[in-house]
């Protein structure tokens, strides 16, 4: 039997010393290790806020939160929503990365938690250039 499926949605800000164009540099080593750990999802970062949705077998994701903290490319980390999936929302891709010009989108995603927070990040979906 698998392990059941799991998904976190967080936030963060860029690190001050972290230029944007290392964001390319993250999602390109994220996509060989999701691939790899079965780990699904999508990045949304506006310039300076990371909005990020994961999802997978619940030991990898629990895993890939730990490192995803640990990585000082990235501070004021905070999980907006957690809890078990019954069927994944990202099949195409690994890691999906979106850019979006708007920062209040997702700054005032940011300020939301729980199943708010997710609704609103799911609405969001659709309007991204993925």
């Amino acid at each position: 039997m698998s392990e059941p499926l799991h998904e976190i949605l967080y936030c963060s800000l860029l690190a001050p010393q972290c230029p944007t164009d290392a964001v390319g540099h993250i999602v390109s080593q994220a996509r060989a290790r999701n691939a790899h750990e079965s780990i699904t999802g999508l990045l949304v970062f506006d310039g300076m806020h990371f909005c990020h949705h994961i999802e997978g077998p619940r030991g990898n994701v629990l895993r890939l939160l730990d490192r995803i903290e640990a990585d000082p490319r990235h501070v004021e980390m905070k999980v907006l929503h957690e809890g078990a999936l019954d069927v994944r929302r990202y099949l195409r891709f690994d890691m999906g990365l979106a850019h979006v010009e708007e920062t209040d989108h997702v700054e005032d995603l940011c300020m939301l938690d729980g199943a708010e927070a997710l609704a609103q990040f799911l609405a969001l979906r659709p309007r991204l250039d993925i």
